[in-house]
């Protein structure tokens, strides 16, 4: 019987082995970041925002303020705190994310040709729920609360999270508090964060730093800056247990192999879309 189920087992194994991938396959993620660089790792993307993306990679692209445009492997594409206006290219993306704390993180009236637009608040009570899976590309969310005049407006806010080739990729959006532990268990460890740096409107900045700093995400990205004063601040702040790289570009492009072996700040330039 034993000799029996270890061939059982074998045979298994092999004709799993054997069978054909799927292009769309999701690569599933637990949202661990591997601290694992590949030497000569280059994360800086200088093609045009729609070319075709590497294996086994993600890229992301920043449009403007907190707009990010992610492309995925299989060709997939979310834009981030859609404001209805990414660019004069012809390019409609396959999901829009929003938030509302802010006329520039949303719009009332999305196109209706983008097959997936994703409110990030709730009803004032209960928050948005999302965990949709489009080709290679999972999203999902978890609400927090958005200062609102003098009060507050419970789930105002989502922070998405993006998996695609067995990354986790978070957008903080317009974070106003620090998460609870029931939040950021929700979360899980992030591989790549964007992080709104702006000093006030949202987080202040040592808020941010210890809400990154418990996230221990490996890449970090800042976004909603207003000039170079919060943003080289944040930087400053940052360079005590981070590496920062600045070197002009819009986009990045990163796998599971080539994350960095430090946690590493990247500055990326905004840049609308647009056709060469």
């Amino acid at each position: 019987m034993r000799a029996f189920l270890v061939l059982f087992f074998y045979f298994l194994s092999a004709a799993t082995w054997a069978l054909p991938s799927m292009a769309q396959d999701r690569q599933p993620s637990h949202c661990i970041a591997i601290a694992d660089a590949m030497p000569g790792a280059q994360f800086i993307h200088k093609a045009a925002f729609n070319d075709p993306v590497a294996q086994d990679s993600i890229r992301i692209r920043y449009i403007n303020h907190a707009a990010f445009l992610l492309l995925t492997e299989g060709g997939v594409s979310a834009v981030t705190d859609f404001t209805g206006f990414i660019g004069p290219a012809p390019f409609l993306p396959d999901i829009v994310t929003m938030n509302h704390a802010h006329e520039s993180h949303w719009t009332p009236f999305p196109d209706p040709a983008i097959p997936h637009a994703l409110e990030g608040w709730g009803d004032g009570v209960t928050g948005a729920e999302y965990h949709l899976t489009v080709g290679d590309l999972l999203v999902r969310n978890v609400p927090t609360d958005i200062r609102r005049g003098s009060g507050i407006e419970l789930n105002g806010n989502s922070i998405f999270v993006f998996e695609a080739a067995g990354l986790c990729v978070g957008h903080l959006g317009h974070l106003h508090h620090e998460p609870d532990d029931a939040q950021y268990a929700a979360l899980g460890r992030l591989d790549v964060v964007m992080a709104a740096v702006d000093g006030g409107r949202t987080l202040d900045l040592p808020s941010m730093k210890r809400v990154l700093t418990r996230l221990k995400a490996s890449i970090v990205i800042p976004m909603h800056w207003f000039g170079t004063g919060t943003l080289n601040q944040f930087l400053f702040d940052m360079s005590d247990s981070y590496v920062i790289q600045d070197e002009g570009a819009h986009a990045l492009e990163v796998s599971i192999a080539s994350l960095p072996d430090r946690p590493t700040v990247i500055v990326l330039q905004p840049k609308y879309l647009s056709l060469p």
